[in-house]
């Protein structure tokens, strides 16, 4: 099984300076850092690291996800956030798990033993509405559907029905998983402070377009996207992804 770490940045210098010392090396087989254009010398950071650092062509936290997939080697994808929120010592517990045979492991912020000092009530509820609603149409037993940070194989792709920018990878993860009875498992993640600063999603856009992802997969399942069923290891360019 061979890991990819994945850290879309913008502007996170602080963080990345406090954050990334605390990953070892020999954790993961490759770190990507994909940069949206930062102006604080985030990219330069990540270059001086000796990390595979890109900087972003498009807008946008799900664009940086595609671009990393292009050139990503690793079967398996860890999405990392180095703002404070992800405990970067919990990278091993993911792919420990992730050995056991599971398609996706979670670094719940709900399940006991885990809990979140950066939720405000408006993100708490959405995400608990959020994962019962998935969890009671398409079959999930989450406790926690939208985190980031969870490791889960690059394949997993190959089962997405829709366009999921603006709701993020991680709801359509936990749809298609449980619609396609993949193996998951949660373990408990606590989620820190952020290190400085504010989210840069809009929550209530965010909130829309999941709900909106939801709908779509409940009323239009359709097909697979095109191109996406034909991926196998290597993920084709995003230019060549329609819906």
């Amino acid at each position: 099984m061979k890991v990819t770490l994945f850290i879309p940045t913008l502007n996170e210098i602080e963080g990345m300076r406090e954050i990334m010392p605390r990953i070892k090396r020999d954790w993961v087989d490759e770190i990507i850092v994909v940069d949206g254009n930062s102006t604080d010398g985030t990219f330069e950071y990540a270059t001086e690291c000796g990390y595979i650092t890109i900087r972003q062509k498009s807008k946008g936290a799900i664009e940086a996800y595609w671009e990393a997939l292009e050139i990503a080697t690793g079967d398996v994808i860890i999405p990392f956030s180095p703002d404070g929120n992800s405990i970067p010592e919990l990278i091993p517990e993911l792919i420990a798990k992730m050995k056991e045979g599971y398609d996706m492991v979670i670094a719940s912020r709900y399940c006991p033993g885990a809990k979140s000092e950066d939720d405000d009530w408006a993100s708490a509820f959405g995400n608990w509405l959020f994962t019962a609603v998935i969890n009671f149409i398409f079959g999930g037993r989450y406790t926690d559907s939208l985190v980031m940070f969870r490791a889960w194989r690059k394949e997993l792709i190959q089962l997405f029905r829709h366009d999921v920018r603006g709701a993020g990878f991680e709801p359509e993860l936990c749809i298609q998983c449980a619609r396609h009875k993949k193996r998951v498992a949660e373990i408990p993640g606590d989620e820190p402070k952020r290190i400085i600063g504010e989210g840069k999603i809009s929550k209530l856009k965010g909130a829309l377009a999941i709900a909106f992802l939801i709908l779509k997969e409940f009323l239009i399942p359709g097909k697979e996207l095109k191109n996406l069923a034909r991926i196998e290891l290597n993920v084709k360019a995003k230019s060549k992804i329609s819906a």
